[in-house]
């Protein structure tokens, strides 16, 4: 069993998720906690693909309005991941705009997941790879494939939620990822003298 199998199981399903957050919502601090630990370290690896070394501090940014924002919320798992990413996106572009440059990364912290969502060999080749090299070869990638990638792999949404997010269709989000996905392909295959 590889290393995004092992993930994906111990990722919670959007029903159990939904559920967190519902009593969470409610004023149980205990199912807040467990909201922030299954959402925070895939939200963190997208943000730090949007702003790099900043993704801490645009994180603490996005739980306060999730917190602040969270009795407005409705919804399931997915609803919740999506809306947080939506979030966090906001955020960093309100960030990169402060700061008037264009997005910068760094490596992922070696503790943040990356579940794989979409099975196919490019998902798989991303899983091969080390995080702070997978980011590298994101950044490299057009910005609406990187953030397709980001948030279809490193968030786990589905095409209609990081369609939400970005605002645009899904099927539009789709083809970015799969391009992305098939661009970091190739990047590897040429990399390995596979060409």
């Amino acid at each position: 069993m590889g290393k995004a199998e092992v993930r994906r199981r111990a990722r919670m399903d959007d029903g159990e998720l939904g559920d967190a957050v519902a009593r969470a919502r409610d004023g149980d601090e205990a199912a807040f906690g467990t909201v922030y630990r299954e959402v925070h370290p895939m939200l963190l690896g997208y943000l730090r693909g949007l702003v790099g070394d900043d993704a801490d501090d645009v994180a603490s940014e996005t739980w306060h309005d999730v917190v602040r924002d969270l009795d407005g919320f409705r919804g399931d798992g997915q609803g919740f991941r999506g809306w947080a990413a939506a979030i966090a996106r906001h955020r960093a572009m309100d960030h990169l705009r402060r700061i008037k440059s264009r997005p910068r990364t760094a490596a992922f912290d070696e503790r943040t997941s990356e579940p794989v969502t979409l099975q196919d060999s490019a998902g798989e080749a991303l899983d091969n790879l080390s995080t702070q090299t997978a980011l590298g070869l994101i950044a490299e990638l057009p910005q609406d494939q990187a953030e397709a990638v980001l948030l279809r792999v490193v968030l786990g949404l589905n095409a209609p939620m990081a369609a939400k997010v970005l605002g645009k269709r899904p099927g539009a989000v789709r083809t970015a990822a799969y391009r992305g996905l098939k661009r970091l392909s190739e990047q590897l295959a040429v990399g390995r003298g596979e060409e």
